[in-house]
């Protein structure tokens, strides 16, 4: 036993309801999943090879289990011959891959198409647009393929205006993204998407993207997890990187089981980065809590009165946005932004607040019954984009994270994107691949305050004004 003290692999421990990544020391060990309809309904996860039993070394070591650690381990082992090995803390796929919305669309942070322009101009911004459209192809391709059975439900992507005055705006943006980006973005008014695609009682009207698909999460994550382990790759769960050491050009990673020698470590923890991973990954992330729930089986005439014809991704335009949609089962799921620390997430004035939401949309359900509610982490960086990228060439460290809640579709790519990286092959000339995650410096302490205030203000921004 290493160190004499530690056991190999702690007992199953139970799903922590009120872990605050910004609190605790790290996500645990062992746990087990929060109690998502993805979990739910996926059926039992794939195979993985268990915790780390012993002191071991590895082509390249990839911390987390998530859509994109698991897409830099089928990346690397399929396109550059490597042998990845997988170290997740708990649950294969434990994070964010089992607890988001399900919502892939062409996008890969928060910001607009006009957003990037404003920021690095026309030319960066069409080739960020270039760079999400590939990604997009490959995560069709990914889902397409045999291995991965997760309930694809393309359509494209509604962003739905919640109130007239956000009209204009997306009338702006829809002329952007046909005008510079030659996308084929549409604008409906409210009476055509009540008439051939959903009857949201808040829209004013909406913009639709062509590339906009649903998927059912966990069946996602598993699907990657079976791929990767059948290109080579080893994914040890109950393996929490304890201790990270750097000498003579390797990384020591301590787990409870053994310390993993490599060259190579890539990170892909998200909104579940612990604050003491490493100096490279340190109060990068502002990880804010989505919170989500699934009503039960909706009836025919509930289905008639929400008139949803579509089962593609549905968002709308407040600042904290809701999405929503209506799963293969006739469950209706939705989501929103949740409190701002672990210890008030099971406070039920957010499952109220989620509840209100769903009523003024769909007033036939309100006060329905519910089969299934959640929370989890979102990673959003402090510029509203990821970064996939080396943040010091003098140490083999690589991150993909910062997505912002736009990562089911764009981590396929990250991952692709970091093993290019990690095995030495160029990548677009973009800010996303070449600068760091941004941190905020001496603001750090005060991140909660500012959130907090912020939500004050986006609710009168979005509500009232």
């Amino acid at each position: 036993m290493p160190d004499g003290s530690i056991p190999l692999c702690w007992p199953k421990a139970s799903y922590d309801p009120k872990y605050d990544p910004i609190v605790d020391a790290g996500p645990g060990h062992n746990r087990d999943f929060a109690p998502t309809y993805w979990v739910g309904t996926a059926g039992p996860a794939p195979e993985d090879d268990g915790p780390i039993t012993a002191d071991c070394e590895a082509d390249v070591v990839v911390i987390g289990s998530g859509y994109t650690g698991l897409s830099t381990a089928i990346h690397l082992a399929k396109d550059h011959g490597l042998q990845p090995l997988v170290l997740e803390a708990n649950s294969v796929a434990w994070g964010c891959s089992t607890r988001n919305g399900g919502q892939a669309q062409i996008s890969s942070g928060r910001l607009k198409r006009s957003q990037w322009i404003k920021r690095w101009g026309v030319d960066v911004a069409r080739a960020m647009h270039d760079e999400v459209t590939e990604a997009f192809r490959l995560f069709e391709d990914l889902i397409a393929s045999e291995e991965i059975d997760c309930d694809p439900q393309p359509g494209g992507h509604y962003y739905i205006a919640h109130r007239d005055k956000v009209m204009a705006g997306l009338r702006r943006e829809c002329d952007v993204l046909n005008q510079t980006f030659g996308y084929g973005a549409k604008i409906l008014s409210r009476e055509e998407l009540h008439a051939n695609h959903v009857k949201d009682q808040e829209a004013a009207g909406a913009l639709w993207e062509p590339d906009g698909t649903c998927i059912h999460a966990a069946k996602l994550a598993f699907g990657y997890v079976r791929m990767a382990r059948r290109l080579g790759a080893r994914i040890h769960t109950a393996s929490p990187v304890m201790g990270w050491r750097e000498q003579g050009g390797w990384h020591y990673l301590r787990t409870p089981g053994g310390t993993v020698k490599t060259r190579t470590v890539a990170v892909a923890t998200a909104g579940y980065t612990p604050v003491g991973l490493h100096k490279r990954t340190k109060h990068r992330l502002m990880p804010i809590l989505s919170n989500s729930m699934v009503t039960r089986v909706l009836t025919p005439s509930e289905l008639e009165a929400c008139g949803i014809q579509v089962t593609s991704p549905l968002t709308d335009t407040r600042t904290l946005r809701h999405y929503y949609r209506l799963l293969p089962d006739n469950r209706m799921q939705i989501g929103s932004r949740s409190a701002v620390t672990g210890r008030d997430a099971e406070n039920d004035k957010h499952l109220a607040l989620l509840r209100r939401g769903l009523a003024r949309k769909f007033p036939a359900l309100e006060g329905i019954g519910l089969d299934y509610s959640w929370w989890g982490w979102v990673d959003v960086s402090h510029d509203m984009m990821p970064r996939i990228c080396q943040p010091d060439r003098e140490s083999r460290i690589f991150y993909a994270m910062g997505y912002g809640g736009n990562g089911v579709m764009y981590s396929a790519q990250a991952g692709r994107r970091m093993a290019q990286q990690i095995a030495g092959e160029k990548t677009p000339v973009l800010p996303i691949f070449n600068s760091p995650l941004p941190s905020h410096g001496l603001l750090t302490p005060f991140r909660r305050l500012g959130q907090r205030m912020a939500y004050g203000w986006y609710y009168l921004k979005d509500e009232i004004i």
